[in-house]
């Protein structure tokens, strides 16, 4: 399901919230339980993109060299860079197959608000 701005959700599964809660400047331990059910507003949404390693920007760095300049190197440099690019693949790969991760802020109905919330939470209400 794709969330957007000011769609009514509700929590698809109980939720249980501990840690600390910071009450007028005091820290107090909390725990907080939202029953499944619990209707609200989304109030935002916010898209993580996968973030590329190492090994990922230097695969797209000696992929484009090899692209756009293999054709004129020297036989041995070539293939040097393609060896280098196939054993750089593996990370490409991966990096390709991650999902964009999708967080929400939701407003309840009951005044709670729920931020950073994995969209997966929530069912159309």
């Amino acid at each position: 399901m794709t969330l957007n701005e000011g769609r009514r959700v509700r929590l698809a599964e109980d939720l249980a919230l501990t840690g600390s809660v910071t009450a007028a400047g005091e820290a107090v331990a909390g725990f907080l339980a939202l029953a499944s059910g619990t209707e609200g507003t989304v109030e935002r949404v916010d898209e993580h993109q996968p973030q590329s390693g190492e090994d990922v920007r230097e695969y797209e760095r000696l992929k484009s060299l090899l692209d756009s300049f293999g054709h004129q190197m020297p036989e041995a440099s070539r293939k040097q860079l393609e060896e280098k690019v196939a054993s750089l693949e593996p990370a490409w790969t991966a990096f390709q197959e991650q999902k964009v991760r999708v967080t929400v802020r939701v407003r309840f109905d009951n005044g709670f608000v729920l931020d950073g919330a994995h969209e997966e939470l929530f069912d159309s209400a």
